[in-house]
């Protein structure tokens, strides 16, 4: 006699549970997925924004940077060198020498400042055919005011130094206040014409 056949093991032999999915599963997975989706656009968008500052930043750097250039290029004065000097110093008890090389940076005017900020204009020849720009006497004439000027500031210099001891001068506070002192005579000298913004030694041998 034959054996009822088990219909339920011929639709799934394998007698295994279907896999199902709730609703709540579905939308838990859409949830997380949506998620990972918001935290990739949130991770582009940061880098992006980053890119974009950075960028910001390196312009306006490089800008100010161009800006501090000029300034200091606006700033660079008019160097006279008034050569060594060899002088007595005030020391009583032992006589002693002062050797010194000794330069000023000096201001420059306004009218300088702006023939300097001009282009050189041609030179016009005969017929307009000079092609070459013309010499400016802007430097000749510094040349000739530091001239005149330069006897009373070599004064000044040496009234400055040899008013000073050796032990005055062999401290870098001493020459610093030295150096004041010259720039303030200095400065009167000109009345207010032109500045001096700093005064420089060079060789300094005490002897």
């Amino acid at each position: 006699m034959a054996k009822p056949v088990d219909n339920e093991k011929n639709a799934n032999p394998n007698n295994k549970t279907p896999i199902e999915i709730s609703t709540t599963n579905l939308i838990l997975i859409s949830n997380i997925i949506l998620i990972i989706v918001i935290l990739v656009s949130m991770i582009v968008s940061y880098s992006l924004l980053n890119n974009t500052i950075d960028k910001k930043i390196a312009q306006i750097t490089q800008g100010e940077t161009a800006e501090e250039e000029t300034e200091e290029g606006d700033k660079e004065g008019i160097l006279l060198d008034l050569g060594e000097f060899i002088l007595n110093l005030a020391d009583t008890t032992n006589r002693r020498y002062l050797k010194v090389g000794v330069a000023l940076e000096l201001s420059k005017t306004d009218a300088e400042m702006q023939a300097q900020a001009e282009p050189a204009k041609p030179a016009g020849g005969h017929g307009g055919h000079g092609a070459e720009s013309a010499p400016a006497d802007g430097a000749s004439a510094i040349g000739a005011e530091m001239e005149r000027y330069k006897p009373a500031i070599r004064d000044a210099v040496i009234s400055v130094l040899s008013n000073k001891t050796s032990d005055e001068l062999s401290t870098p506070t001493g020459k610093e206040l030295a150096k004041e002192e010259i720039l303030e005579m200095v400065n009167g000298i000109f009345a207010g014409q032109r500045e001096v913004m700093r005064v420089s030694f060079g060789q300094f041998i005490i002897q």
